[in-house]
């Protein structure tokens, strides 16, 4: 194999002494600027890194799981939303990490480079939760490679100071909210990226649900055996009494049933 044919395969991996392959993975070193090895930054990418973007709620006092997710839900719907203004998001992963290289860490990658690089120039000089956002093209395409394997099976030993990504999951209310939304929102041509949500269950939400099953009741409880075994039931819970019996013609021998037998 040719010089440059070798170094080309070996490119962002562990026998290139170059280059650092954890960067190129990552989009992050743990060493940094003090990496032995290049850390080479692409002119042009489809991901974009938001570097310590999310303030996690576990570094702080008195944290709640329960409110903690709350928290980033509702974090990550604003930054979703905005983001998508510049283009289709194919993913977008927030670090649950408290390592420094990875705390807080927003990795968005585009379809296309076009709206990356519409994205980056738009978020140059912005602030968020009176923080300027730092955006810069990330090498990383493949979160597959970068994410701890142990993490999503809930093994992973080194917990938030492990040096692979802990893609932190949503709400299942809110990816059924974002992307369901999305899909019908593309096929009706509409854009969907002003309209909030409520993820509470409020009265309004519960009594949208309700005709549904209100419906699937009333349609079972139209066949007539249903009917008049609830018609049998109501009766008899109520303890219907017999009619009235007329004595003023009152027989002491009455006439037979019409299908008695004659004896």
């Amino acid at each position: 194999m040719a010089g440059a044919e070798y170094l080309q395969s070996i490119f962002g991996t562990e026998k290139d002494k170059v280059n650092c392959p954890f960067y190129f993975k990552m989009g992050a070193c743990r060493h940094g600027d003090q990496c032995e090895r290049k850390h080479l930054k692409p002119t042009l990418s489809q991901t974009l890194l938001l570097s310590h973007m999310y303030t996690n709620p576990i570094l702080r006092a008195g944290f709640s799981e329960k409110k903690g997710q709350e928290e980033y839900d509702d974090f990550y719907e604003d930054v979703y939303s905005e983001l998508l203004k510049y283009g289709d998001i194919d993913e977008m992963h927030v670090c649950d990490n408290i390592c420094e290289h990875l705390l807080g860490n927003v990795y968005v990658k585009y379809f296309r480079e076009s709206d990356a690089d519409k994205a980056l120039k738009s978020l140059t000089g912005r602030f968020y939760g009176g923080r300027p956002v730092v955006a810069e093209f990330s090498p990383v395409t493949d979160f597959r490679e970068a994410s701890c394997r142990q993490y999503e099976n809930r093994e992973c030993t080194r917990g938030g100071h492990c040096n692979f990504m802990h893609l932190k999951q949503i709400s299942r209310e809110l990816h059924k909210y974002l992307f369901y939304k999305r899909k019908h929102m593309h096929k009706s041509g509409g854009s969907g990226h002003d309209r909030k949500r409520s993820r509470s269950r409020s009265p309004k939400r519960e009594r949208e649900r309700s005709p549904r099953r209100e419906k699937r009741t009333r349609s079972r409880s139209r066949s007539p055996k249903r009917r008049s075994r609830e018609e049998s039931r109501m009766n008899n819970d109520r303890m219907v009494p017999p009619p009235p019996v007329d004595y003023s013609n009152s027989n002491p021998y009455p006439p037979p049933p019409v299908n008695a037998p004659i004896g």
